[in-house]
């Protein structure tokens, strides 16, 4: 099954919306989840675990074929505490792009909350 699709929040200097985020269901920890035309470095997670125990995100290396030249650094497993946010990021491009321009993220078994991904501005 293919990835849901997160479509980042711009995080501006002045008004920032805040989003509900997206659910965190069985069909996002089988599948996970995907940034497309990912800018990694300024992309940042905002992870809630509603879970009754802490759970891991996780953030996938670069593949094989992609532009991630320090992908053999691996994948970066987080821990949500229950009932707990988590704030995730930014990311680095040469460790964790993906073919295409994508960042993928994977949830534990039994995870549920939300995600929500942010762009952040770029500086003045």
């Amino acid at each position: 099954m293919p990835r849901t699709a997160l479509t980042p929040t711009n995080l501006g200097v002045t008004d920032v919306a805040d989003p509900t985020g997206t659910t965190i269901d069985s069909t996002l920890v089988t599948n996970g989840v995907v940034i497309n035309t990912a800018d990694p470095s300024r992309t940042v997670l905002r992870v809630t675990n509603s879970a009754g125990s802490t759970k891991k995100v996780t953030v996938r290396a670069g593949g094989k074929d992609g532009p991630a030249w320090m992908r053999t650094q691996g994948d970066t497993e987080v821990s949500v505490g229950a009932s707990g946010t988590r704030w995730i990021g930014p990311f680095s491009e040469a460790r964790y792009l993906q073919h295409g321009g994508k960042l993928n993220i994977d949830f534990e078994s039994g995870f549920t909350g939300t995600v929500t991904a942010f762009k952040l501005a770029r500086s003045l």
